[in-house]
């Protein structure tokens, strides 16, 4: 009786208090905030410290609503993002149920013309999507698979692809018609070319495996054939039966198949707008090429299973061919771009001039116009020096080259392989660093030179027109080399007008009507968040509304500095950009560590959120601890035009790294850094110069942390080493004054390698391979920190944070002064007193 009169009087306490606002509980969250605790365990829950990024914005069709994809800190790390939507004004964000996310309209789907109806494929079938009545309707169910639905040009139709031919499917009647009899022959091996150059999707997708065609027949069985059938009346009777309704057949076909030479096959077909042709694309796999494999060891099966990864530079290449095909009757015309190798010598006397070769290119992104009268595509060298801008005529599929880009180094940079039709379908614009930056040209189908529409010491990227097709839409660097913003500007070129104002990075995408963007932006201390704001230039901050916010209390909780940007003389005169994290309690005398970042031509020099973000916050651990971190955009990095990208052709570990040398000296020289405690470290390109810097300038640096590197170029992939090093059989110097391999006898310092064993980039094996090398030459100052089930990005935080607690264990122990040694640390990371 006592206990119930107890519960009886808690339970009235615990609803007055409900109905009472409570001091405590009526306070801020923040005035409860764990303050952030800067170690490494730390700092290397990533993501569920600073949040996850707001990604694939996308509008609703009447550009009320703002869909995208987002998860909050916390939420567990593999599951996939929630759908979000936000109306136009800031208002009335939330997530989706799944219900209503698979209601919700596509993110991925081509829009009709009167903006009415969306058509996407799902799980291999296709729909429609009305934006009036919010609802999909599917229109195509069948086992065997269909993909890539487009609208026709007349928008009465659907195209789409099944089983590797082309159909059109009525909106009215539901009529299925088959456009293309495309018979492969052969299989075609996985993967079979390289990753296609940016800008070069487009197209219909959908290559399939076909049953392979009756094999050859030898003499000796085409004499038995022609025998039994002299021999026997009844096989006579049955051969002149087949040949007769074979014969029949053909007559009544309306159109000729279409079969590409055994092994090849198709992989993407376009319609033209005017219907009377398709534009296969097909592939034809290596010959003799070999792919590695990557074992895998810790596995479900608790077998050692083999990963099928890439082959290695130089190695034989897939190549592409465009063909032409009547839709009417099925001719077709392979288009021949018609280039030639260059002349050769003038040969001895007496003997005949070797025949003209067709030179090595393939023809990819190719665009039609709206009339459907004309196509156009780009075509590249295969070895990477020559870009060409092709109109090709669909009747008899012959070429004219309208423009042509050379680089003795290799084709790149940013839009290198955009392509697109102005509105009088007769002028097409495409990107170009004819004068050494990324700029934005166009030219006439019917001839004439080139117009450049953009100018300037700064880049132009993602392109696309405005939708009544009077301006570009572009990203520029316009104004800062550090500052990404969107820009507008007529399509006869002419005065850009700036639409971002924030300060950083934006990332924008603009609403249907025009009249509003959903930025992704971020800045050097502030995480990617969505906002909108209007379309126009000189938007106050007013007018601008921040959607998320996606870092925890925790973290911003912390003093997170805006990293100033300093430049230094390279000693060939080069002004090198560089981010600089000097500890505020700064003396002369000590120690300093370079961050390299990754990929070589990448950016980290700049005014927004870094994808090094994890480096970013250990850099102030570092700080911390009266270190000077130093990040710098070293030669071939992005963002500073065509000479900067191509400053390491033929020598990796040539600029690239002469530029962190000059960086360490400058920072003796400028702030004091005691020159023999100087380190440095970073991921992939950022391992590799690492290991340059221990191997070749050893009395630089007295440690290094190398992370993925890369140790031998011949063991890279093609797509990206021929193109800045040519092929190891026809350059081979190129390749062993890049490669660390080749310089490891040169180590002084301490040097840590670490490396996922599962990583299918740079494969673990370069690392074997260097550890050989280094037991070999019987050095004792390294060690190899091995990651099981990692990949070439880290995924669990427990590997994340063991590789940086490595990291700084290396600065500690041999960058620290020899009459002050490092506390050791702890466990979690921090610094345990001494004694």
């Amino acid at each position: 009786m006592t206990v119930s009169i107890w519960r009886r009087a808690c339970l009235s306490l615990c609803l007055i208090s409900l109905l009472i606002p409570s001091p405590i509980l009526s306070r801020s969250s923040s005035a409860q905030t764990q303050k952030f605790e800067l170690t490494v365990d730390s700092i290397m829950r990533a993501n569920d410290l600073v949040g996850y990024e707001p990604a694939r914005p996308y509008w609703s069709q009447d550009s009320q609503r703002i869909y995208f994809r987002w998860k909050r800190a916390g939420e567990a790390r593999l599951k996939e993002m929630d759908l979000y939507v936000v109306n136009r004004d800031g208002s009335g964000l939330r997530k989706l149920t799944e219900e209503e996310a698979k209601l919700a309209p596509p993110a991925f789907a081509e829009l009709s013309k009167d903006k009415r109806l969306s058509v996407f494929a799902e799980e291999g079938d296709i729909f429609l999507y009305d934006h009036a009545k919010n609802e999909r309707r599917q229109i195509v169910a069948t086992t065997e698979g269909e993909n890539s639905p487009r609208f026709t040009a007349d928008q009465k139709h659907v195209l789409f692809v099944r089983q590797n031919n082309l159909y059109r499917m009525s909106l009215e009647g539901g009529t299925l018609t088959q456009l293309t009899d495309i018979r492969t022959g052969g299989s075609v091996a996985a993967s079979p070319l390289p990753p296609p150059p940016i800008g070069a999707a487009g197209g219909l997708g959908g290559a399939q495996r076909q049953a392979s065609p009756p094999p050859p027949v030898n003499s000796s069985q085409e004499f038995l054939k022609k025998e039994e059938r002299e021999l026997l009346q009844t096989v006579r009777e049955r051969a002149q039966n087949r040949e007769e309704q074979e014969a029949k057949r053909k007559a009544n076909e309306k159109r000729k198949p279409f079969s590409p030479p055994s092994g090849q096959a198709v992989s993407s077909l376009q319609l033209s707008p005017d219907s009377k042709f398709v534009l296969a694309t097909v592939i034809q796999p290596p010959t003799g090429a070999k792919n590695s494999i990557v074992p895998n060891y810790v596995t479900e099966s608790a077998y050692t299973e083999d990963i099928p990864a890439r082959s290695k530079v130089g190695d034989a290449q897939g190549k592409s061919r465009l063909a032409l095909i009547t839709v009417e009757n099925g001719e077709s015309k392979w288009i021949e771009h018609g280039l030639k190798e260059a002349a050769p010598a003038q040969p001895p006397a007496g003997q005949n001039p070797p025949k003209e070769k067709d030179r090595d290119v393939q023809l990819f992104n190719a665009q039609w116009s709206e009339d459907g009268k004309q196509l156009v595509a780009l075509a590249r060298s295969a070895d990477n020096k020559d870009r060409w801008v092709m109109a090709i005529d669909p009747a008899s599929a012959k070429v004219k080259v309208l423009d042509q880009l050379h680089d003795d180094a290799w084709i790149g940079g940013p839009g290198a392989f955009a392509l697109g039709w102005l509105p009088d379908n007769k002028t097409v614009y495409f990107q170009s660093e004819r004068d050494g930056w990324a700029h934005l040209y166009s030219v006439s189908v019917e001839g004439g030179s080139p117009q450049q529409l953009t100018s300037g010491k700064f880049e132009v990227s993602d392109v696309r027109l405005s939708k009544d097709k009077t301006k570009f839409f572009f990203t520029s660097s316009e104004g800062s080399p550090f500052e990404r913003h969107l820009y507008s500007m007529p399509v006869g070129g002419g005065e850009r007008t700036r639409l971002t104002t924030m300060a950083g990075n934006n990332d924008a995408t603009i609403s249907p009507d025009e009249s509003t963007l959903a930025i992704i932006r971020s800045y050097s201390n502030k995480p990617p968040e969505l906002y909108i704001a209007p379309n126009k230039a000189n938007s106050t901050a007013s007018e601008i509304k921040q959607v998320t916010t996606s870092p925890t209390e925790e973290w911003l909780s912390n003093n997170w500095i805006d990293p100033p940007i300093v430049t230094f003389k390279a000693r060939d005169g080069a002004d090198v950009p560089a981010r600089i994290y000097k500890p505020a309690n700064w003396k002369r005398g000590g120690p300093a560590v370079f961050f390299v970042h990754g990929a070589g031509y990448l950016q980290n020099v700049h005014k927004w959120w870094s994808s090094y973000f994890r480096e970013y916050m250990f850099h102030h651990l570092l700080m911390e601890r009266g270190y000077l971190v130093m990040d710098v955009d070293y030669r071939a990095s992005a963002g500073y035009g065509r000479d900067w990208r191509t400053g390491i052709y033929r020598h990796m570990g040539g600029k690239d790294l002469s530029d962190h040398v000059d960086a360490a000296k400058w920072l003796v020289a400028e702030h004091g850094v005691d020159a023999k405690r100087i380190g440095l470290y970073g991921g992939s390109y950022g391992g590799f110069i690492t290991l340059m810097a221990m191997f070749t300038e050893p009395d630089v640096f007295a440690a290094g942390a190398a992370l993925r590197p890369v140790t031998d170029w011949a063991h890279y992939n093609h797509p990206y080493t021929s193109g800045i090093l040519n092929n190891p059989q026809s350059d081979p110097e190129s390749y062993k004054r890049s490669s660390p391999i080749y310089f490891a006898q040169n180590l002084k310092g301490a040097l840590l390698i670490c490396h996922g064993m599962v990583d299918i980039n740079v494969h673990f094996q370069d690392s074997v391979r260097l550890a050989q090398r280094l037991i070999e030459l019987r050095k004792e100052n390294w060690e190899l920190a091995v990651y099981p089930v990692e990949d070439h990005g880290f995924v669990q935080p427990t590997s994340w944070a063991d590789e940086y607690k490595r990291i700084l264990k290396l600065f500690e122990t041999n960058l620290k002064p020899a009459a002050q040694p490092a506390a050791p640390a702890n466990t979690n990371g921090r610094k345990a007193k001494a004694k």
